[in-house]
């Protein structure tokens, strides 16, 4: 496995945060507009059960790279 292209998921139950580090551009837009569920300082970094699921969809289309997706669960 290839530590510069890795994918990681991440839920809340109702929706699946996909980031791509490499295409993470270090932006931070995700930090500023939703510090409770992303903390780059913690493992894991991303926690999709501290907020709500509108909030982090909102969040991640802020994401100026295309690093961070998300799908909604069935």
């Amino acid at each position: 496995m290839d530590a510069k292209d890795l994918t990681k998921e991440y839920s809340n139950g109702e929706v699946t945060i996909v980031w791509k580090n490499s295409l993470c551009k270090h932006a931070a837009e995700c930090v500023k507009n939703n510090p409770d569920v992303f903390k780059p300082k913690e493992k894991p970094w991303i926690v999709p059960e501290n907020s709500i699921t509108e909030a982090i969809i909102s969040t991640v289309k802020k994401c100026p790279s295309g690093a961070l997706t998300y799908y909604m669960n069935e």
